[in-house]
């Protein structure tokens, strides 16, 4: 798994090309952000899915002894329908982070959902052994809560094996709804190969954070894909304006 935050160069646009861009920009539907909550506007229902990403760091011996725990334990939960959750899936990191696991959980019937799991996992004692022990070979750990994107099909079973990118995002305060208005047109550009899994943006945890999830088969099919993503017309358009979108802009 690839997992880092984005530090992308901008497309080599002329300024004509810019200025035409930055005019028709003024044209795309905006939303008013007074009146609607930012999670209403960009979310599917939130009472249906909401997402737990949780990121942990393990000491660098205790790795094989995490994962051989965590497959002992975690698959028995998601096949379990006394629990409304599912494990989207499970991750080791191999360029980023490194000694990383990353897991994504969705809950279907959102908050609700979460506290029975939560209620649950608390009284099953081969998760709490599992826990302890977990405990044990971890550096840190950290997590959040996500809503998906409306417009990002749901992550969904596929065909492996995979390698997958997880691209975060840090945006400015209040530009998560600009964020979606290029993303919502540029996600097109980026379904020719089936490579986008999910898109999600941050509710508890981290704030203003936006997390995209690829599948590529390796990592030249990766170089492929993302190089024929530049041949679309409105593609360095989005890569622009939605750099200018997060802090280092500032």
């Amino acid at each position: 798994m690839l997992s880092h935050v984005l530090s992308r160069s901008l497309s080599a646009s002329t300024n004509k090309n810019r200025e035409d861009s930055w005019f028709k920009s003024l044209f795309v539907r905006k939303v008013d952000p007074r009146k609607d909550a930012h999670s209403q506007l960009l979310a599917k229902k939130e009472d249906t899915n909401l997402y737990k990403i949780q990121f942990h760091n393990v000491k660098p011996e205790c790795l094989d002894a995490y994962n051989k725990a965590s497959e002992e334990v975690l698959p028995s939960i998601n096949a379990d329908s006394h629990y409304p959750c599912e494990l989207i899936g499970t991750w080791n990191t191999w360029y980023g982070e490194q000694d990383q696991a990353v897991h994504l959980w969705r809950y279907r019937g959102g908050y609700p959902a979460l506290t029975e799991v939560m209620n649950k996992l608390r009284q099953n004692k081969e998760f709490m052994e599992y826990r302890n022990e977990r405990g044990k070979m971890l550096l840190s750990r950290r997590n959040q809560l996500l809503l998906e994107f409306s417009f990002w099909n749901e992550p969904t079973p596929r065909p492996g094996p995979n390698i997958y990118e997880l691209r975060s995002y840090q945006l400015r305060p209040g530009t998560m709804i600009e964020w979606g208005n290029y993303w919502a047109r540029a996600i097109e550009f980026r379904q020719q190969n089936s490579e986008a899994v999910g898109g999600f943006f941050s509710q508890i945890g981290s704030l203003y954070m936006v997390h995209h999830l690829w599948a590529y088969k390796d990592l030249q099919s990766r170089e492929d894909t993302r190089n024929a993503a530049w041949q679309h017309e409105g593609w360095d358009e989005v890569v622009y304006y939605t750099g200018q979108l997060m802090p280092r802009y500032l």
